[in-house]
Parts: C-alpha cells; structure tokens; sequence
C-alpha cells in the first residue's frame, strides 16, 4: 500500500552535510508541490537539526533510528524517496548493502520494493575524486536510481538551490 489519495508521500533522507542545516526549505518546496513529507535522517545528521520544528513543518515525526518491534508504524509508506543531500559514505555502504542505519534501512528496501529514488550527491572534491565514488554513482543509476550531479545544489557555503531536486521529482 503506498501512500493517501491526498497526495504522494516521499521519504526525504537526508546525511550529515551542510545542506541538511537547510534542509526545511526542501520540505517547504516539495509540500508546495503535493508531497507529504516523511524526513529520515542518517545519525550523525540527526544532531544537525531542530527535530521538533521539522516534525512540526512535516506532520510526521522525524526518524534517525529503527522502532521497536511492537512499536506501532510512525511513517505511511513512502511513493519514492530522495537522498538529499547524500555524502560520500551513504553512497558507498548503499552501494556495498550495508543496513546498519534506518536511512541505510530505508534505501536499501526502496531498491527491493522498485520505488523511484533520487539521489543528490553532495561530497567535497577531495572525496568526488575518489575512484569508487563515480562508479557507486554509476552502479545506483544502473539499479535505476536517478542520479543528479555532485552538489548541483550548492550555490555557496551556506546556500542552497533546491529547485534540481523538485524538478527531478516531477
């Protein structure tokens, strides 16, 4: 079962990389454009950002971790998923199978289930230039992952432009 006849629900990963500071204007623009926003964040970005305010703007609660077995489902299950802004090493354990986070979690099942995904890569040059980067990158858009540019949001150290990732969506 996917998500209400309301609107489409997108599961919105996000790692710890500059972006995720701003990561409520994402939400902002991709509710303005029909999707009910679910935010799962890898750990280390959880510390990045205001949870409670982002559960607010989303209507969902924010999840870093796993629920416990009995613990009721807190998400309704996702249309498609982006990985905004997704950093060198959330590629590279998707890429290799590794599940040891939710977000991991989450990625990794959205390949099983065939869901569309969209990946925003955002790594430093020195880390780009890796050789496994590219071909991970190359692998994901064989698995038929979208697959944008290395930091094609970037417009400077603080500022973001959303709008590749919306339009990917669309």
């Amino acid at each position: 079962m996917k998500g209400d006849s309301q609107s489409k629900v997108l599961y919105l990963v996000s790692c710890a990389a500059p972006p995720t500071q701003a990561v409520g204007e994402l939400v902002d623009l991709l509710q303005a454009d029909g999707w009910a926003v679910c935010l799962v964040l890898t750990p280390r970005a959880a510390g990045w950002v205001d949870r409670d305010a982002l559960a607010q703007l989303t209507g969902h609660p924010v999840r870093d971790d796993y629920k416990l077995p009995d613990d009721p489902e807190s998400l309704p299950l996702a249309d498609a998923v982006v990985v905004a802004p997704a950093t060198f090493n959330t590629i590279n354990k998707w890429v290799a199978g590794i599940n040891d986070t939710f977000a991991l979690g989450v990625l990794n099942e959205a390949l099983g289930l065939r869901l569309p995904v969209t990946i925003v890569p955002y790594a430093k040059a020195t880390l780009a230039a890796h050789p496994v980067f590219d071909a991970n990158l190359r692998t994901l858009a064989q698995w038929g992952v979208q697959v944008l540019p290395n930091e094609v949001i970037r417009v400077d150290r603080r500022s973001f432009d959303w709008s590749p990732v919306v339009e990917a969506l669309r």
